[in-house]
């Protein structure tokens, strides 16, 4: 039995399915039909002609700029990281051999002066003859060897695979503390803990009095290691060295967690410190003083000075630093004005410090606290609180996004990874999943 065409102000009888809308129509809609598919090929070409043209814009240059200047970057750390570590091999080289020599000189030096004693008094036993000619035999024998020994140099070659570097595209992902869910684990502070902390990616480092601890992303501590020096200021992570840098009121100490050493680094300039951030073999310090100075300093192959950057570019005579952050080409800087008694957030170049932007931080002034912030890559920076123990979320163009009540006044804040927000409290560091 025949059925009528679908289309309802039509009165033919339906002669075929039409697939588009999978009714029964009749021939001249089934043909109107398919015209209506049809006349949606030509703007579709248009616009793939568009795209076409389009892609022949595209220059590859452009687009791989930033990131051949990144790796740019990692072929010249690598060679001052190698650099770095020939010469430290070659001062132990000079140590293996300098130590024989001082002491064969050590000792030529006691003989000639028995020698000469002898000589002056003219009073030789046949004790003494023979004394003196045996060492004479042995200083002699002992030279020779030093002239004939030879060093075994067992060089490892330098392995580079093709995980040495990666390419790994950036996933976005939203950041949104609005709702921070509860510390999922909690670490009590042992008295006489410092509240810095910082991480490299694998490993967070923290202070555990009397100990400086490494935790892995598990949040297991791994390593630990003596720490029994000055109250701990800020520390942050160089990449070039591959150590922790952990500042003080007035030094500057290497942590090296490969072999769990602490060594004291040498300044040039001697000040006292509140802060500072690292990029490569960049390290910025900045002082603790009203009109604080930032100092640029490189770390290979000596910490050196480039430049100092002094008030009023840096701030005024009212105001102090309290943390500098470094992050893609810039510093964060957290600036607390005394007379105005009010705090604020600015983003400056790193090159040339110029001003890129400036924030004003609401109910945020505590003259006892110092107040610190963090980079959270491409999300802007979080601001720790201390006076109201909020969280503060700035945008990268200096925005306030989120301020977000904490249950404790937070002290420090990092970001382990990109899904563990860290907490620092007077009591313990807190971990959330963000």
């Amino acid at each position: 039995m025949s059925q009528p065409c679908a289309v309802i102000s039509c009165k033919r009888t339906s002669r075929a399915l039409c697939h588009c809308c999978q009714q029964n129509v009749c021939i001249p809609h089934l043909n109107e039909h398919s015209d209506q598919l049809n006349a949606q090929l030509g703007p579709l070409a248009d616009q793939i002609n568009v795209l076409g043209e389009r892609l022949k814009t595209f220059n590859i240059e452009d687009i791989i700029r930033d990131y051949r200047q990144k790796l740019e970057q990692w072929r010249k750390d690598s060679y001052k990281k190698i650099d770095y570590y020939f010469e430290q091999k070659c001062q132990e080289l000079d140590r293996l051999v300098l130590e024989k020599l001082n002491k064969q000189r050590e000792d030529t030096t006691q003989i000639r002066a028995k020698a000469a004693e002898l000589i002056r008094d003219q009073e030789a036993t046949r004790q003494d003859i023979d004394t003196l000619t045996s060492t004479i035999r042995r200083l002699k024998k002992e030279m020779n060897e030093i002239e004939q020994e030879r060093f075994r140099v067992n060089a490892c070659p330098l392995l580079i695979d093709d995980c040495t570097v990666q390419f790994q595209k950036v996933c976005e992902y939203p950041f949104d503390l609005s709702n921070l869910s509860p510390a999922y684990k909690t670490i009590k502070y042992p008295n006489n803990s410092c509240y810095s902390l910082v991480n490299n990616d694998r490993l967070l480092l923290t202070h555990q009095a009397p100990n400086l601890c490494f935790m892995d992303t598990e949040l297991r501590v791994v390593k630990q290691i003596l720490w029994s020096y000055d109250m701990i200021g800020k520390i942050c992570w160089s990449s070039t060295l591959a150590k922790f840098i952990i500042l003080t009121n007035e030094d500057i100490f290497l942590v090296d967690e490969n072999t769990m050493t602490i060594d004291k680094a040498s300044l040039p300039i001697k000040q006292r410190w509140l802060s500072c951030t690292c990029f490569n073999d960049q390290l910025f310090l900045s002082t603790d003083a009203w009109g604080s100075s930032i100092v640029e300093t490189v770390l290979l192959p000596s910490i050196t000075v480039i430049r100092e950057w002094k008030c009023p570019t840096t701030c005024t005579t009212d105001e102090l630093i309290h943390d500098i952050d470094y992050s893609n080409g810039t510093l964060a800087a957290v600036i607390e004005n005394k007379v105005r008694k009010s705090m604020r957030i600015e983003l400056r170049s790193s090159k040339t410090l110029v001003r890129l932007w400036s924030l004003l931080l609401d109910d945020v002034y505590n003259k006892d606290m110092t107040f610190r912030c963090c980079s959270i890559d491409y999300h802007g920076w979080l601001v720790a609180d201390l006076s109201t123990g909020r969280l503060l979320h700035v945008t990268t163009d200096g925005k306030m996004k989120q301020t977000i009540p904490y249950k404790a006044i937070p002290y420090r804040v990092n970001l382990f990874g990109s899904k563990i927000l860290v907490v620092s409290t007077k009591s313990g560091i807190n971990f959330h999943k963000i």
